[in-house]
């Protein structure tokens, strides 16, 4: 069995500060290959997720590794003990040339290492965004063998040593989360009946934060614990061994990995076994505890346990998903603007495709177009209207009313602190002066003061830190409400108060 990483580093671009390697913020494209090698040789994480989707990409990466670091790899192999990972572009939603550029890459890594006598193939597994049938990550697969036996004599490809891509499906949605162990069974069929045999093993991967993005914090949550249960049964009935990833991110919201919360977070998703890490994590924080909570992220991730979940219970957590769901989305739809206006204002820290147009494209909740997860994030918080909130309060509630809340305790146990948490960022005044303006915000100011009553506490900054948050929030909402334009530096220091852009 292949070494599994506990820890994939990605380049999602939500750290506030300059990284502890560069004089600036912003990380240019043709610098990301060094950040992958410090990611192994500094930090000491094991894999790097190397996105191929919504940005731009040095295709040259392998080169430039072997190139510039030569005996490190040799000595910490690419593909054995050490992992760059591609992202795919998803051909439903990016244009195709982008996927037959990935696949080119990955195959010509293969002869170079072996050409210049290092681990061969360095390159051999992908993931696939936006995953939702068993037939797309075959179409993938298919894909691949067809370009790898390509055959002329100026382009001899791998010469046999790489014919198959081992696939990572990304779940990202929250019913898809909820029903991928039935898309794992229907793949492993098609896949015996395709290629005339099984993986060895599959690396389930569940998103964080656009669940989260389209359902709501406590639904992004409650479907990845079923998922985790359903990887554990089907494991036992199907005998192949399961890896499942999550892509976690520092904010609650966005899954609340930090290197402060490695333990609380082990706890949350006991069965994971690899935890993604985000900028934020590694620059927004001292980098010895950085290097500190991988160690502990790498030690620990394969020891946990997932959860057993019956199906009665399974039931109840569905139609909880689907009470927090509600809620949810008929208030984003009513706040999508000012979002949206705010999350163009967020300084860039990364060099990627335009929200929609030619190359990008877009997400959203109902009838209406939202920024990506962070920029999503960063805006609430940036208003003092932390999203862990929106539907939370008043789900609550109704769960209390109706006697319903034991099964949602019992499976997130987190969620008081996680609430406690984003509390520290609320600001009151901007939610009551928002409520004046239309009904979805005084929902959301509703759901902060029906979380207080459930959890009997009050959501207030406590540190100094959290409350000069505060301070700059209500300044955000002068501008915001005046029509002046933001600046990137009040909103850059926000970012840093709370270690993250969003």
């Amino acid at each position: 069995m292949r070494n599994i990483p506990s820890t994939m580093v990605s380049q999602h671009p939500d750290h506030a500060t300059k990284p502890y390697w560069l004089n600036r913020e912003y990380i240019s494209t043709d610098l990301e290959w060094h950040e992958c090698f410090l990611s192994f040789s500094d930090l000491g994480a094991a894999e790097y997720k190397w996105d191929w989707e919504g940005k731009f990409v040095d295709e040259a990466v392998i080169e430039r590794l072997f190139g510039q670091h030569y005996y490190y790899f040799k000595k910490n192999n690419l593909g054995k003990n050490k992992f760059l990972t591609f992202r795919l572009p998803n051909p439903k939603v990016q244009t195709e040339f982008r996927l037959g550029r990935a696949f080119m890459g990955i195959l010509g890594a293969a002869i170079l290492a072996k050409q210049v006598g290092l681990h061969t193939p360095p390159l051999f597994e992908v993931i696939l965004p936006m995953t939702e049938s068993a037939q797309e990550m075959i179409d993938i697969q298919e894909a691949f063998t067809e370009i790898a036996n390509l055959k002329h004599p100026i382009h001899k490809m791998t010469n046999g040593s790489l014919k198959h891509i081992e696939l990572i499906p990304l779940f990202e949605q929250v019913d898809t989360i909820i029903r991928s162990d039935a898309i794992i069974d229907e793949y492993l069929v098609m896949h015996k009946q395709k290629f005339g045999f099984k993986p060895d093993y599959l690396r389930p991967y569940v998103a964080r934060s656009d669940p989260a993005l389209n359902s709501g914090l406590v639904p992004a949550v409650l479907a990845i614990k079923i998922a985790l249960s359903k990887f554990a049964d089907f494991e036992n009935q199907k005998n192949i061994k399961l890896f499942p990833i999550i892509g976690s991110a520092s904010l609650p919201f966005r899954g609340g990995l930090t290197p402060n919360t490695v333990k609380q977070f082990c706890r949350q998703y006991p069965g994971i076994r690899t935890a993604l890490i985000q900028s934020a994590f590694r620059y927004d924080y001292p980098k010895k505890l950085v290097i500190k909570a991988i160690k502990e992220l790498e030690k620990t991730l394969p020891n946990t346990k997932p959860e057993h979940i019956y199906p009665s219970e399974i039931m109840k957590l569905k139609q909880t998903i689907n009470t927090f769901e509600l809620f949810y989305r008929q208030t984003v739809e009513g706040i999508a603007k000012p979002i949206n206006i705010l999350a163009n204002y967020l300084p860039k820290r990364r060099e990627r495709f335009q929200h929609i147009g030619l190359f990008g494209y877009s997400r959203g909740v109902g009838k209406v177009r939202l920024p990506r997860a962070i920029g999503f994030t960063a805006a609430l918080y940036n208003l003092g209207a932390p999203p862990e909130f929106i539907a939370t309060g008043r789900a609550l509630a109704h769960l209390e009313k109706n006697a319903n809340s034991q099964v949602l305790e019992k499976y997130y146990q987190g969620l008081k602190d996680d609430l406690i948490r984003a509390g520290r960022f609320v600001n009151k005044k901007n939610l009551a002066n928002l409520a004046k303006s239309s009904t979805s915000w005084s929902e959301v100011l509703e759901d902060v003061q029906k979380a207080e009553k459930y959890f009997e506490v009050v959501f207030e900054p406590e540190t100094e830190n959290e409350k000069e948050h505060q301070k700059l929030t209500s300044k955000i909402y002068k501008y915001f409400k005046s029509g002046k334009k933001l600046s990137d530096v009040l909103l850059t220091q926000t970012a840093i108060l709370r270690q993250s852009m969003g």
